[in-house]
């Protein structure tokens, strides 16, 4: 089977999310951290979803959905941090996985529509 290393990244990335999720509920903040849990983990869901597209034009749809959603994702870690729910160290841990899940995606997703 073909690696795919956006899907491996996009589900390593998932399972850092809901440690987060579990810290950020233990710490008692529930509604930022359910933000964060949604948007993280549908990211991964979304590519895996892309793979059995029906045609190009929807794995287009739906990976752009999950660039969308690594976008939101990256601004709800920004919120954590400048809010003091997680510290900077904590933010520069996990905020570089983040960009990178952004930039493989707007890579795929510009690569895919210029083969249109």
């Amino acid at each position: 089977m073909k690696e795919n290393i956006v899907a491996d990244k996009s589900y390593a990335f998932a399972l850092r999310i809901i440690k987060l999720y579990k810290y950020l509920v233990a710490k008692k903040e529930y509604v930022l951290s359910k933000q964060i849990l949604r948007s993280g983990t549908s990211i991964g869901a979304l590519i895996k979803e892309a793979e059995h597209a029906q045609s190009k034009k929807d794995f287009i749809n739906k990976m752009n959905i999950a660039l969308k959603e690594a976008n939101e994702t990256e601004y709800w870690l920004m919120l954590l941090k400048d809010s003091e729910y997680i510290n900077k160290e904590s933010y520069n841990s996990i905020h570089p996985d983040s960009v990178e899940l952004i930039k493989l995606l707007a890579s795929i997703v510009k690569s895919s529509k210029e083969r249109i």
